[in-house]
């Protein structure tokens, strides 16, 4: 298996395939109509003007999963924390996949200076829990019936991360597009 920088123009399609069945058959994602390629294109060029979208990839079978960060919020004091995701091919769960491409992720987050990842959890979703347990992440709260899905009201459960701890005043996030990483 290969980690990499997503390419918007290679990657998209495989990508839309792998989110696909979280949207449609599933409440993992809120999203009620799944991306496009093209759509799903334009999101990673717009992540990677400023965080990391990664791919996991076969030598056989080519992309089978992917992580990104995103800003916290958009509110200039969030800069220094970011949100992260992963998507794995259902063929390739459990095998490492999904912590493979999460260490990576936050490996680069923290040379961008980033302090903080957050992770939303739909619930009940035990194997996203332990990965994302697994990475040293904490449950740090729980939006009780936030999101609404196949008829039924859905919690997510928080998890938070402390990368580094911050000097006062902070050094500013590096941008990726500016880091030079691979």
């Amino acid at each position: 298996m290969r980690i990499r920088t997503a390419d918007a123009e290679r990657d998209a399609s495989r990508i839309s395939d792998i989110y696909r069945p979280y949207v449609e058959a599933g409440v993992v994602s809120f999203e009620e109509v799944a991306p496009t390629a093209t759509e799903m294109a334009d999101r990673i060029r717009a992540t990677l003007s400023w965080t990391p979208w990664l791919v996991a990839e076969d030598a056989a079978e080519g992309v089978i999963g992917y992580a990104y960060a995103s800003r916290h919020r958009e509110r200039s004091g969030y800069r220094w924390s970011v949100d992260i995701s992963v998507y794995v091919d259902a063929a390739w769960h459990r095998r490492g996949v999904g912590r493979s491409l999460y260490e990576d992720l936050v490996a680069i987050l923290r040379r961008q200076r980033f302090v903080n990842v957050y992770a939303g959890i739909t619930l009940p979703n035990t194997g996203s829990v332990r990965l994302h347990e697994s990475i040293g992440m904490k449950a740090i709260g729980v939006y009780q019936g936030v999101g609404y899905k196949f008829g039924q009201w859905l919690g997510v459960s928080w998890y938070g991360m402390r990368l580094s701890e911050p000097s006062d005043p902070p050094l500013e996030p590096i941008a990726f597009r500016e880091l030079g990483a691979e």
